[in-house]
């Protein structure tokens, strides 16, 4: 009997330390990787789950153990992730990470700026200066530094010694793709564009055999892609007006486009009409110059949003010189002057012909 008790007191004893040893294993693993407090930018790819972003968590060094942290997941049924860019650190402990990715803490050490489609580099360096405590003139310094610039050539693949033109108003002007961006509060300006860049990269990356085969360099994409951008903001098929621009620049006609001459004089489009001398004045920007002829701008008149990126790489195949739009966006393509003529005299009659 004495033997009896002694077996079952030493097996309740061993579970219980069996228990314990395990409990405190478990909360070890799901303790903080360290004391670091440094925010890190965490990138969740659309389709993923809290599981499958187990090993990229362990490589970044922000859990202790895929076991443990998908053990966790699955007791506590954790569900609901959506795709983005989170700011984590490895001293969050494997509790707090799922609830910064489920997206229901708010950091306040993270800011977010969203940059419209359309931009050009001056709005984009108001969009940052209203954000955060830099000055307008702060942004522009940082685009003008030449050893930055070569910097940021040395590790985007889509980045060329193009942007270094002296022509160029703005060097990165058509390369920060437009979206909405979390950063960490104290960001520097260098590592806002280089987000903006990462975004411009992921983006085209998918399409680089294209433009490679294209006929046309990245920097000519992008710089058509701005005026495509603009151009085609009221329009409802941004291929077939790219497919009018690249019809003339084939044949060598002027691209005319009014955008350009609006960049070209740093007006923006809102604030007055053109002048006659500034539509024919020669710049390497203004495609309304007869000097023009068959040619791109210097550079990108803008930073152009994924649509219009699309339509640039992938343009509809069509014999039209001219495009309008009407009020609800609908496009009418012409083959010759007259006929473009003829339609907006049409529209205008149909109370279809967008004021501006």
């Amino acid at each position: 009997m004495k033997t009896y008790y002694k077996i079952s007191l030493f097996l309740v004893i061993f579970c219980a330390v069996l228990i314990v040893l395990g409990c405190s294993i478990y909360k070890y693993n799901l303790s903080p990787v360290s004391n670091d407090d440094t925010l890190v930018s965490f990138e969740v790819e659309p389709g993923s789950s809290f599981l499958t972003i187990a090993p990229v968590l362990k490589d970044k060094n922000l859990i202790r153990s895929e076991l443990f942290y998908k053990l966790y997941v699955k007791l506590n049924h954790v569900g609901g992730l959506e795709a983005g860019t989170y700011y984590v650190s490895s001293n969050m402990g494997v509790k707090e990470l799922v609830t910064t990715l489920s997206g229901k803490s708010i950091n306040e050490n993270v800011m977010t700026i969203t940059f419209k489609e359309g931009l050009h580099m001056r709005k984009i360096a108001k969009t940052i200066a209203d954000a955060t405590e830099y000055t307008e003139d702060d942004v522009m310094a940082v685009v003008a530094d030449t050893e930055f610039l070569n910097a940021l050539i040395s590790e985007y693949w889509f980045l060329t010694d193009d942007i270094l033109n002296p022509e160029i108003y703005y060097p990165l002007e058509g390369y920060l793709f437009p979206d909405t961006y979390e950063f960490v509060r104290d960001a520097s300006i260098e590592n806002i564009f280089r987000r903006l860049l990462d975004g411009m990269e992921k983006v085209l990356t998918p399409y680089k055999k294209d433009i490679e085969s294209s006929g046309y360099s990245i920097h000519e994409i992008l710089t058509l892609a701005s005026i495509v951008e603009l151009e085609a903001a009221g329009s409802d098929d941004r291929a077939g007006v790219a497919g009018v621009f690249y019809n003339r620049l084939e044949n060598g006609w002027s691209l005319g486009s009014d955008v350009t001459t609006y960049y070209a004089i740093k007006v923006d489009m809102n604030e007055r009409d053109l002048y006659a001398s500034e539509l024919n004045d020669y710049n390497a920007y203004n495609t309304r110059s007869s000097k023009m002829a068959g040619k791109l701008p210097v550079g990108p008149i803008c930073n152009p949003g994924l649509d219009a990126l699309v339509a640039t790489i992938e343009p509809t195949d069509h014999n039209y010189f001219y495009f309008v739009a009407d009020k609800n966006k609908k496009t009418y393509f012409s083959r010759t002057s007259s006929e473009h003529t003829s339609t907006i005299s049409e529209l205008k009659s149909a109370g279809l012909w967008y004021e501006y």
